[in-house]
């Protein structure tokens, strides 16, 4: 599990580093200065992306707690994260073009955002669960 955690962290850092790279370049040719949530999108990879599983990477080393309930709660911290960032990436493009969003849209932009984060923050709570039991 330990080389699987650090696959992650890779391809987590290479998209944090993408994303990054994607904010600064897409605000400079569309001419925008202001704050967008696009700049949120790198920092998001790279604390709940890479770092995370950097992080449990040592800690697997060290209590070996991974099991089928730690597999099904990576799955679906991943799948919060990453429908985060779709949130944000969502919110950060409209704030860019600077579009006028019906309420609808902009709830249902929000609701994204709010959705992933509930799924990581579970899935969060369920892994550190696995961690203290097996400590």
């Amino acid at each position: 599990m330990t080389k699987r955690y650090a696959t992650l962290a890779l391809v987590y850092g290479a998209a944090a580093m993408a994303f990054g790279i994607f904010y600064r370049e897409f605000t400079k040719f569309q001419g925008f200065s202001g704050k967008t949530n696009l700049s949120v999108i790198h920092t998001h990879y790279f604390l709940l992306g890479m770092f995370f599983f950097l992080l449990l990477m040592t800690v697997e080393k060290t209590f070996s707690f991974s099991g089928s309930r730690v597999k099904k709660a990576l799955i679906a911290y991943q799948a919060g994260l990453n429908v985060t960032a779709l949130g944000f990436l969502l919110r950060g493009l409209t704030q860019v073009w600077e579009m006028e969003l019906s309420r609808a849209m902009d709830a249902s932009i929000s609701g994204i955002a709010g959705i992933g984060h509930l799924l990581t923050g579970v899935s969060l709570v369920l892994i550190l669960l696995d961690i203290r039991k097996k400590a």
